[in-house]
């Protein structure tokens, strides 16, 4: 099979390549990344002389880009993760995340349209349904987002089940929670508070430190995304997440704990605008297909830890 992963130098679509690649050998990937300021070409640096990897520096913005990527490479299905996903940048700046995000994904969803591909494996967000105190969102539920970011997602959401319903086009999509895991990018919250505390630094926690997220380990998402690529229905859409819901305040601690810091080095710092209380996601659709995360959260947080203690190499000049 021939894949397009969109964003593939990224955090998670990288750590999907280097799964998918590992564990099968007649995948192809053709990678489609503009290298932006989180698209890190070192973070495919082990396998870029890989026969069945072939990397393409472009915008999903670019029409004649994406046209020739599907013409020349004859792409059975893709994986799109490419998109601007940090909250705080999209408040600054709102417009790239909708140029990306939604325009973006348009033309990709017109490439695959008129080439036939067999999926397409859209990867959006927890983000879209909004914040709740109680219960968990199915995939069922409305759309609240509430920051620019997520209503950009939600956006891009829309129009790729408008291309199912219109079209036929086989489009899924998926809505995960939290990542963490190696070669995230340090502004993001794991990455930032280890490195921060790997420096002698504080961590700055965002009001009291008790909004909630669920954590999944990327491995277990990519893992999830493969699992949808080969058993998913066109048409659905599958949450996924590991039900570890933490506040970010005990998020912290655990970092504390795994890099042997106190909590003298916590910083409270004024809370961000619309910062949503709560994410939960209902994982019951993809369980019952015999989709089960594999690793438990300490395991994870251990692992992800000592992965950027042993690779200061690759976060040192991305912080500076």
């Amino acid at each position: 099979m021939k894949i397009l992963v969109t964003g593939g130098l990224g955090f998670i679509g990288s750590n999907f390549i280097r799964e998918m690649l590992s564990g099968n050998p007649d995948c192809e990937i053709i990678n489609l990344d503009l290298v932006t300021y989180a698209g890190n070409p070192e973070n495919l640096r082990d396998i870029e002389n890989d026969p069945r990897y072939t990397f393409v520096q472009g915008d999903i913005c670019d029409v004649a880009i994406v046209s020739r990527i599907f013409s020349n490479h004859r792409v059975d299905a893709v994986v799109h993760f490419a998109a601007e996903s940090h909250v705080d940048r999209s408040i600054s700046d709102a417009s790239v995340f909708v140029r990306t995000n939604v325009l973006g994904t348009h033309v990709l969803l017109e490439g695959a349209l008129k080439n036939g591909i067999s999926r397409f494996i859209h990867v959006s967000t927890d983000e879209v349904y909004g914040s709740t105190f109680e219960g968990s969102f199915t995939e069922l539920d409305n759309l609240n987002p509430s920051s620019p970011y997520s209503a950009s997602k939600a956006g891009s959401d829309l129009l790729a089940r408008s291309y199912w319903i219109t079209h036929g086009l086989p489009v899924i999509i998926t809505r995960c929670t939290n990542n963490f895991g190696p070669y995230q990018y340090p502004e993001k919250l794991i990455p930032l508070f280890a490195t921060n505390l790997f420096d002698g630094k504080k961590v700055p926690v965002y009001g009291t430190g008790k909004n909630v997220r669920d954590w999944i380990y990327v491995i277990d998402h990519c893992r999830a995304i493969a699992f949808i690529l080969s058993r998913g229905a066109p048409g659905e859409i599958y949450n996924i997440g590991s039900g570890n819901e933490l506040t970010n305040l005990e998020i912290t601690h655990s970092l504390l704990a795994h890099s042997g810091r106190d909590e003298s080095r916590i910083e409270y710092v004024q809370d961000r605008p619309g910062h949503d209380w709560r994410y939960s996601l209902d994982t019951t659709k993809i369980r019952s297909m015999g989709w089960r995360p594999v690793f438990d959260f300490e395991t994870a947080m251990e692992m992800t830890v000592s992965w950027y203690a042993e690779n200061e190499w690759w976060w040192r000049p991305l912080k500076q």
